[in-house]
């Protein structure tokens, strides 16, 4: 039986090296791909089904939701549910009584971004309720904003009326420190939240500056939208 003595093998080139390593590559690249584009059609279905649901809760007795790209122009009708840019929806029910606006707002909080969906009504010029899309701040603290009673209490009738130009807010949305909040467009912080409380108001006071604008001037032609085919 022969022997194999340490460094008797023979070297390898440099050239098989590359070569392997960029097939391996390859292979794990084809992979990776493969395995994105058959779950991708299942990731946009999970999403639309979220978004869906945060309509349904923001308007439990919504059925028909109209999507619409908020542009620098106004609101540029879509067929897609969940179309790229900046997004409000048109929701009505089953008469097709329009019932308000569902809006995106993203800030970034303690951690991470903050995404949150919102209802506005024209009819009282206010943010009626709000949802939370995402939020990965702290466990037990930056989480408060989805469950804490009272913080969601600002957001019943939190003031977003128009400016006399209607070209922006009268008032910007500010977040005030725990117990001090003296104005119907002041969100009442959490007590140790502050973080994540002041991203909450960011983010609802920088989509509702360009969102209601468009909404109010173009508040016929989307409310009546619910009756198109």
């Amino acid at each position: 039986m022969s022997t194999v003595l340490p460094g008797s093998l023979p070297p390898v080139s440099a050239k098989r090296m590359i070569a392997v390593l960029g097939t391996v590559a390859c292979i794990a690249g084809v992979l990776v791909v493969t395995a994105y584009e058959l779950t991708l059609p299942r990731i946009k279905e999970n999403r639309r089904m979220a978004m869906a649901q945060a309509i349904d809760a923001l308007y439990p007795t919504a059925a028909t939701r109209r999507a619409y790209v908020v542009t620098p122009e106004g609101l540029a009708a879509t067929n897609e549910f969940l179309p790229a840019g900046q997004v409000a929806y048109a929701v009505f029910d089953a008469d097709n009584r329009f019932l308000g606006i569902a809006a995106e707002a993203a800030a970034r909080g303690y951690q991470d971004v903050i995404q949150l969906l919102y209802a506005y009504s024209p009819q009282c010029q206010c943010i009626t309720a709000i949802h939370v899309l995402r939020n990965n701040d702290t466990p037990g603290i930056g989480d408060r904003i989805s469950r804490d009673r009272a913080f969601r209490q600002n957001f019943v009738a939190l003031d977003v009326r128009l400016a006399p130009d209607r070209r922006q807010l009268a008032n910007a949305i500010a977040t005030v420190k725990h117990g001090s909040k003296t104005e119907a467009w002041q969100i009442d912080a959490i007590s140790g939240a502050t973080v994540t409380s002041k991203a909450v108001g960011r983010a609802l006071h920088d989509s509702a500056q360009t969102v209601v604008p468009r909404v109010a001037a173009e508040l016929k032609r989307i409310s009546q939208a619910g009756d198109a085919p």
